[in-house]
């Protein structure tokens, strides 16, 4: 990264701090002996690839050392963080922890509130921030910079969006994989054999994604296309939306975003 900014995460070895921190490194975006992470026991852990990687007990320690500080931990650990970094930029990717709560927290004005997940680790993670227009050129450059090299990133004109992309793109693999199960489930149930189903499943899964990813048409025209081509799939598709399927699906993520809205405390 350009500057040596030295880089912190605090719980950088949870799932989603070393997927973050390994795409990181392994694109080169971020040198090891740039990044500091801190944990519980301040041991190295996951990184024997870069050992030159700084680790400490003291979250305190690294917000010393560093100039941009990622808090990953989990949300209900808010109050475990313990920082005092007024002059830090500092982006939480903690779900459900408002920017507020982030200046409160760390005393910093330089906040970022985003979104990530665990498909980090393989630069494919999609990470949406909010800033409330408070970062200069250089802190911008340096956000987008970091959060592009783990992935696909875009900055958001409302905090209260990030809520919603927290249900939509955080949950890696989750409500993909609810519908490969689905799938699975009723291969096996067809007399296929299950690790046969599974291998399909996850084909079909990594497949779509792809091809998707590759055509710049939103997944509607994708729907819209095999309705109308009138083969097997298309009855399927039908039955579906005559069922309201998507109905059901919205119900889910309405779920979700209840719970976002709930899962860090107050104070």
């Amino acid at each position: 990264m350009s500057g040596n900014l030295k880089i912190g995460i605090i719980g950088g070895t949870g799932q989603l701090g070393s997927a973050i921190a390994t795409g990181w490194l392994e694109a080169g975006c971020v040198a090891p002996d740039d990044l500091w992470i801190s944990n519980r026991s301040g041991a190295a852990s996951g990184f024997d690839a870069w050992p030159e990687v700084n680790f400490t007990a003291s979250n305190q320690e690294l917000a010393d050392a560093c100039d941009v500080i990622f808090l990953l931990v989990p949300p209900a650990l808010i109050g475990t963080i313990g920082i005092v970094a007024p002059d830090k930029l500092v982006i939480s990717v903690m779900a459900g922890v408002s920017r507020e709560q982030i200046m409160q927290l760390t005393g910093s004005s330089r906040a970022v509130r985003a979104m990530s997940s665990p498909a980090a680790r393989y630069r494919q993670a999609y990470s949406p921030w909010f800033d409330a227009g408070t970062l200069n050129t250089a802190d911008r450059d340096t956000v987008c910079t970091l959060l592009s090299a783990i992935g696909a990133s875009d900055e958001l004109p409302d905090e209260s969006q990030i809520e919603v992309f927290t249900v939509v793109t955080g949950p890696v693999p989750g409500f993909a994989a609810f519908f490969a199960d689905c799938m699975v489930q009723f291969a096996v149930a067809n007399n296929v054999d299950p690790d046969v189903a599974v291998r399909a499943a996850k084909q079909l899964m990594t497949s779509s994604a792809s091809l998707m990813s590759s055509q710049n048409l939103p997944p509607s025209a994708n729907v819209k296309e095999m309705i109308d081509y009138g083969g097997t799939t298309t009855a399927g598709l039908v039955k579906l939306q005559e069922l309201g399927v998507a109905g059901l699906f919205g119900e889910g993520l309405k779920a979700s975003l209840e719970r976002v809205r709930t899962i860090a405390p107050d104070d």
